[in-house]
This record gives C-alpha cells, sequence and structure tokens, in this order.
C-alpha cells in the first residue's frame, strides 16, 4: 500500500517510562510485537539509558536481540556515544538523539547545556556515517519549556538549521509538555518547511491540554506526513513537570484515515494492542475514540 501518512508509535519507550508500575522486558516486547502486527511504519523499542535514572527501560537490548525481522522501523533513544554504539551492537537501524531548545531543559535532562549537547550530538553523527545506523534529533519544548516558558520560533529554526548542517537524518519537533496549540504549531511548522523542506521533519505531540489531535492536524496542513503517537495515549516525560500522556496512536490513525489519507494499519489489530497496554499498566485510559472504534472494530472472540 502506498502511504500518505507514517506513524512511528512511541508507547514502548516514551510511553511507558514514566509509568508507576515498571512493566518486564518480555511484557514490553509482547506489545512491541502487536504493534508491529498492526503495520506500524516504526515502533521506538526502548531507551539506551541508565536503568538507575529510567528503570522501566532495563533490559532494552534483550528487547533488540529478539525483535522480528520485518520492514517496521525499529529505534531506540539514545543520550550520548555509549547509547549509540550500545545501538550498533545491537543492530538497530535507527537512533534518536534529543536536545531541548532551552539550556534549563537540556541541563535537567541529560546534563549538559545546549553548546555541550550540540557537541555531542556532533560527535555521534560523525561516528555514525561509517556505521549502518541513522541518527535522528528530537528537538524537544519546541513550542514551551517547563522551566523557561514560551519558546520563540526562530530559536527552533536556527537550532533545526544547525542540526541538520550536522548531519541528522531527520529532526523530530515535539511539543515535551504539550503546551502549543493550532495556530502556533501551524505557524512553526509552516515556518520550518520553508526553510528547509517538509521530508525532514516529523512531530511528536502530548495530549496535556486536549490539544495533541489538532496540533497534529495543524501540522498535516503544514505539509508535515510523519508522526509520533503512542499507544492507548500512553506517555509522560520523567524529567519534564507537566508532560502527560502522547497523542493516542489508535485516535491518530482514525483522524488520518477518516480524513482520507493512507496509514497501512490495521485497526482491529492496533486496538489489540491498545488493550494489552490498557491490561499491562493498568492505568492507560485507551484513545479517546477507543469506545466508538471498538463498537466499529469489534473482537473477533
Amino acid at each position: 500500500m502506498i502511504k500518505d501518512v507514517f506513524i512511528n508509535d512511541v508507547g514502548p519507550r516514551d510511553g511507558l517510562q514514566n509509568q508507576a508500575k515498571i512493566l518486564t522486558p518480555q511484557q514490553r516486547l509482547q506489545l512491541i510485537e502487536l504493534l508491529t502486527d498492526a503495520g506500524l511504519d516504526g515502533i521506538e523499542v526502548g531507551a539506551f539509558v541508565s536503568p538507575k535514572a529510567v528503570p522501566a527501560m532495563a533490559g532494552t537490548d534483550d528487547i533488540c536481540q529478539q525483535l522480528a525481522t520485518t520492514t517496521c522501523h525499529y529505534s531506540t533513544l539514545i543520550p550520548n556515544m555509549k547509547g549509540f554504539e550500545l545501538a550498533e551492537q545491537n543492530k538497530l537501524k535507527l537512533a534518536s538523539l534529543v536536545i531541548a531548545t532551552s539550556n534549563t531543559m537540556n541541563e535537567k535532562n541529560i546534563r549538559m547545556d545546549n553548546a555541550q549537547t550540540l557537541n555531542m550530538i556532533k560527535d555521534v553523527i560523525h561516528v555514525s556515517k561509517n556505521t549502518k545506523v541513522e541518527v535522528q534529533v528530537y528537538l524537544a519544548t519546541a513550542w514551551a519549556c517547563p522551566f523557561e516558558g514560551v519558546i520563540a520560533p526562530q530559536q527552533v529554526i536556527d537550532m533545526a538549521g544547525s542540526l541538520l548542517e550536522l548531519g541528522a537524518s531527520r529532526l523530530v519537533i515535539a511539543d515535551t509538555i504539550g503546551a502549543g496549540d493550532p495556530l502556533r504549531v501551524n505557524t512553526l511548522m509552516n515556518q520550518l518547511v520553508k526553510h528547509f523542506g517538509s521530508d525532514v521533519f516529523s512531530c511528536h505531540f502530548h495530549d496535556t491540554r486536549a490539544m495533541g489531535l489538532a496540533n497534529l492536524y495543524a501540522a498535516l496542513e503544514a505539509g508535515i506526513r510523519r508522526f509520533d503517537a503512542s499507544i492507548a495515549g500512553l506517555g509522560g516525560c520523567p524529567f519534564a513537570p507537566g508532560a502527560s500522556g502522547n497523542v493516542a496512536t489508535e485516535d491518530v490513525v482514525m483522524m488520518c484515515e477518516q480524513m482520507g489519507y493512507k496509514t497501512g494499519i490495521d485497526m482491529l489489530a492496533l486496538l489489540d494492542a491498545s488493550d494489552l497496554a490498557v491490561e499491562l499498566t493498568q492505568t492507560a485510559r485507551g484513545g479517546n475514540a477507543k469506545t466508538w472504534l471498538r463498537k466499529q472494530y469489534p473482537k473477533s472472540n
């Protein structure tokens, strides 16, 4: 199927990293397998971070060793060069670095300021050129920082330009705490597309103020066709006060398909994955449209 919109599910990493209940690697792998069966373009399967800092991501290497051979683009979050080396060792084809637009958020998240973080990213991308691992970069707090407030669009544009010059394969523009609104999202993404084109961008929205889906639509209108979403609306950042769940994958697929975009995702299989996320975490509610969707796609047993 020719896809119009590409969706990367971040539930197994971003969705689970801040949950009170820590899932075992095998439970996380079970969720990844259902998401793979549903036909997601990409899945963030874990993070090569300190298990002391983020206990929920312990065992990511075990998960990577058991991933099925598929067309799905599996990725992991990495904080630094050591994380990149682990991604390469575990035969991942895509690794994600993160830099916030604000110094304070970087210092809270990875204990480096913007200049130090850019230098680290430069070194990792340079090393990656001699490997089979692509490196994309998340540009976090793109609309607002929990510590420094509203972020000026030019600040994001300047940092995007720097990251693309360093050789990032793609930039994921992230509303880390869900503080954006459709007007500001559309304005910023239009400006970024005007400067750099649409192919190098993806967007990542949280639903803190119930505007996640509206913000995603605003980015669609600006020409963006790649998005993160999280199964059952799981999410939240342990280093960003106020960050709640990501926009739910089932809601995103429903909206895009209803609007005529092709995602290539099997909704019935996706809802099964959503049910499992709810069962495993005991906190996820499922997408806002989950009840309606289940009436349209009832379980077979």
